[in-house]
C-alpha cells in the first residue's frame, strides 16, 4: 500500500508544478533525465528505464494456464485415470484356462495313459459370472466417482487460475505505479529545486527544503519496495504459467473496474450447477447411492461355469464334462457392508449440505464485499478525490501567496495520497474479489 501511495502522491506532481513559478530550466531538467542525480538525501536516484515491451491480456495468460500449467495438467491426468475404471469395474471376471493330467497306478506323470481308461489329459475352460444387475451397479459406481475426479480437476483449475487473476491485477496496478513513478521522479526533484529557491529568497524555512527532500527519499523507498513485490508477482505468475524463472518478465494490461451485473440469488443458483466443490460432492453422493444398490445386490449369489474335455488314449472314450456353481453369501457379512453403505450415502448426504452451505454463505459474503466495494469506488471517484484535489489546489495557491504554511501543503497534500492510494486498493480489491466470485460461480464478469 505504500507503493499505491506514492502512485498518487506523483500523480498530483503536475498540478504542484504548474502553480510555481521559479523551475528549473528546461536544460537542467534535460541534464536530470539523462543522468542520475543526488538530490541532496545521499541517495542516488534511477535513470531513465528503457520501453516496455508489448503487454499481455489476461485471456492469453488463461488460455496458456490451462494448457500449461502443471497442477492442471496432473488433475486431467487423474481423470482420465479414473475414466478408465468403469469399464474394468463392469466386466467380467477373468476367464480361467485349466489343464489337467491324471495319472493311474504311478504318481510319475502320464502314467496308465496307454493301458488305463481313467488316466487322462484334460483342457477345461470356467467363468465367473456374477448376479445380473452387479455389473452395471459397479460401473455406475465407478463412473459417479470418475465424475467426482474430474469435478476436482475443475476445482484445481478454477484455484489455479483465481491465483492468476489476483497476480494479473495485482501486477496490473503495480506496473501502472511503476510506469508513473518513474516518470514523475524528476518532477518530484524540481518541487526540491523550487523550495531551494524559494529558501535562497527568503521565502521558506530550511525545514520546508527538508521535508521535500524527506518525500523524495520516500519516493525512492517506496520504488524499491514496488519493485520487490513485482518480481514476486512475477515469480508467482511464471509458477503459475510453468515458465522458466529466468524467462522475460510479464507486461499486463491497465487495471479497470469489472462490473457486478448479477443477483446473489442468481449468483448461488449458478453455483447449484457450476460450482465444481458442488458437483464432486453430488458424484460422491451419487457413487454411493449406487454402492447401497450394489450392497443389495450382494445378498444375491454369484454362479460359476465350467466346462472339460479329458482326452484318454486313443483306445479308450474321451470325457467330457460341464459344471455349474454358486455362491451361498454370508449374511452377516452382507448386512455389514450394507449397513457401511449406507452409513457411507448419509455421510454423503451431509457433506454435500455442508459444503453446500458453505459454497453459499461464501457467495453471499463476497457479493454484499462487492457491492459495497463498488459503491465505496463511486464514492472515491466522484467525491473524496476531487474535493480532496479542490483542497490541495486551494492550499497550493495559499502558500504561493504566503498565506498558508508548508506544513499545511504537505498535509493537504498527503489527504490526497491517502485517499488515492485507498482507491487504488479498493480498486484491486474489488476485481479480485470478483475473481473469487467467478470462482464459485463459474460465471465471468465483464
Amino acid at each position: 500500500m505504500e507503493v499505491l501511495r506514492a502512485f498518487a502522491r506523483t500523480f498530483l506532481i503536475g498540478p504542484c508544478i504548474s502553480v510555481f513559478i521559479a523551475l528549473p530550466s528546461a536544460r537542467v531538467a534535460q541534464a536530470q533525465q539523462s543522468q542520475p542525480v543526488n538530490s541532496g538525501t545521499g541517495v542516488m536516484q534511477p535513470g531513465p528505464q528503457s520501453p516496455a515491451t508489448s503487454s499481455v491480456s489476461l485471456d492469453d495468460l488463461i488460455h496458456e494456464t490451462e494448457q500449461h500449467n502443471p497442477d492442471i495438467l496432473a488433475a486431467l491426468q487423474s481423470y482420465e485415470a479414473a475414466r478408465q475404471v468403469p469399464k474394468s469395474a463392469g466386466a467380467l471376471p477373468d476367464t480361467e484356462l485349466t489343464v489337467q493330467q491324471f495319472s493311474v497306478g504311478s504318481p510319475r506323470p502320464f502314467a496308465g495313459y496307454t493301458n488305463s481308461e481313467f488316466a487322462y489329459i484334460g483342457f477345461g475352460v470356467s467363468q465367473q459370472i456374477p448376479f445380473p444387475g452387479k455389473r452395471s451397479l459397479r460401473s455406475e459406481a465407478a463412473e459417479h466417482e470418475a465424475d467426482a475426479v474430474h469435478a476436482d480437476a475443475g476445482a484445481i483449475r478454477k484455484e489455479a487460475i483465481e491465483k492468476l487473476k489476483e497476480a494479473y491485477f495485482n501486477l496490473a496496478a503495480h506496473q501502472e505505479i511503476e510506469a508513473i513513478l518513474d516518470r514523475d521522479d524528476n518532477l518530484l526533484r524540481e518541487v526540491e529545486q523550487v523550495t531551494e529557491s524559494r529558501y535562497r529568497v527568503g521565502q521558506g524555512s530550511q525545514q520546508e527544503v527538508l521535508k521535500a527532500q524527506l518525500q523524495h527519499t520516500r519516493i525512492l523507498q517506496e520504488m524499491t519496495m514496488h519493485h520487490r513485490d513485482i518480481r514476486q508477482l512475477q515469480a508467482e505468475l511464471k509458477r503459475l504459467l510453468n515458465r522458466p524463472q529466468s524467462s522475460p518478465d510479464i507486461v499486463v494490461r491497465a487495471l479497470a473496474e469489472r462490473t457486478l451485473d448479477h443477483t446473489a440469488e442468481e449468483l448461488i443458483e449458478l453455483a447449484r450447477r457450476q460450482n465444481p466443490g458442488l458437483q464432486s460432492h453430488e458424484a460422491m453422493l451419487q457413487s454411493a447411492r449406487s454402492g447401497v444398490e450394489l450392497a443389495h445386490k450382494e445378498f444375491r449369489p454369484d454362479f460359476n461355469v465350467q466346462y472339460m474335455y479329458q482326452n484318454t488314449d486313443r483306445k479308450f472314450r474321451d470325457y467330457y464334462m460341464a459344471t455349474f456353481s454358486m455362491n451361498l453369501p454370508n449374511r452377516g457379512r452382507r448386512r455389514a457392508e450394507l449397513a457401511e453403505a449406507e452409513a457411507k450415502r448419509g455421510e454423503a448426504e451431509q457433506r454435500l449440505q455442508s459444503e453446500s452451505q458453505k459454497q453459499f454463505a461464501e457467495i453471499q459474503s463476497q457479493y454484499v464485499l462487492a457491492q459495497t466495494s463498488a459503491e465505496q469506488l463511486k464514492i472515491y471517484r466522484e467525491g473524496l478525490i476531487p474535493q480532496a484535489r479542490a483542497t490541495f489546489q486551494a492550499a497550493i495557491a495559499a502558500y504561493q501567496s504566503g498565506k498558508q504554511d508548508f506544513e499545511t501543503l504537505i498535509s493537504s497534500f498527503l489527504e490526497v495520497l491517502n485517499l488515492e492510494s485507498d482507491y487504488r486498493r479498493e480498486l484491486a480489491e474489488h476485481d479480485s474479489g470478483l475473481a473469487h466470485l467467478e470462482a464459485l460461480t463459474g460465471v465471468t464478469f465483464q
